[in-house]
């Protein structure tokens, strides 16, 4: 039987092995390709998605955001918005009522998107909404995914130029793995909904210990 903790001690993580995404990453840069990349993402079943903005130190300054990240369990798109914009395609991607569309702080998400222009969002739907449902009070990505999978995905690149000329390697696969790791994280959740097999440990003043909850 599997053990999910309530909350999952941040410590633990540095020593867990990796995870990152192995498909195929591909950069959208204009128009017609933002079209293609949509045409053939709303053909899919089910979608993991994020957005990066370039990061501020200074106080009261705040950039738009320059990346959105959609990703089927094989190929991911980096849509670069500081080029694209809110472009026709990117507008009909987030207001398609059919595809969901996993994601994580999504209200976050939405608001910065909508700096760029209107739209009436779509099929969305947040993990947090859903992971307090079998006991799990951790919000965090790099949480949830130790505590469902025991692998570390790291935030290295965080804070990194999302508005570079060019994007790095590194950064493009950090952005294509937060978007990746949603769909999985959904996926687990609805398993661990539906078949009850695990068991919840209760963590106490953030020290996983073996106070655990019989499901």
């Amino acid at each position: 039987m599997r053990q999910i903790y309530n909350k999952y001690d941040k410590k633990l993580i540095a020593a867990l092995p990796r995870e990152v995404f192995e498909g195929k990453i591909v950069v959208v840069l204009n128009d017609g390709e933002a079209e293609r990349a949509v045409s053939f993402l709303l053909s899919q079943d089910i979608l993991g998605i994020d957005t990066e903005t370039r990061p501020s130190f200074r106080p009261g300054q705040q950039h738009k955001v320059a990346l959105l990240q959609v990703s089927t369990t094989d190929v991911c798109f980096l849509f670069r918005l500081n080029s694209l914009g809110l472009s026709p395609a990117v507008r009909r991607l987030l207001e398609d009522t059919t595809t969901p569309k996993i994601g994580l702080s999504l209200k976050d998400d939405l608001m910065m998107l909508h700096r760029l222009g209107d739209f009436t969002p779509g099929n969305f739907i947040d993990l947090q909404d859903h992971v307090s449902e079998i006991g799990v009070e951790d919000m965090s990505l790099q949480k949830l995914y130790a505590n469902f999978f025991g692998k570390k995905i790291s935030k290295r690149e965080q804070l990194s130029n999302w508005e570079a000329d060019i994007l790095s390697d590194k950064q493009k696969l950090y952005a294509a793995t937060d978007a990746w790791a949603c769909i999985r994280l959904f996926g687990e959740l609805q398993s661990l909904k539906s078949t009850n097999n695990f068991n919840l440990v209760k963590v106490i003043d953030d020290v996983q210990t073996d106070n655990t909850e019989k499901r």
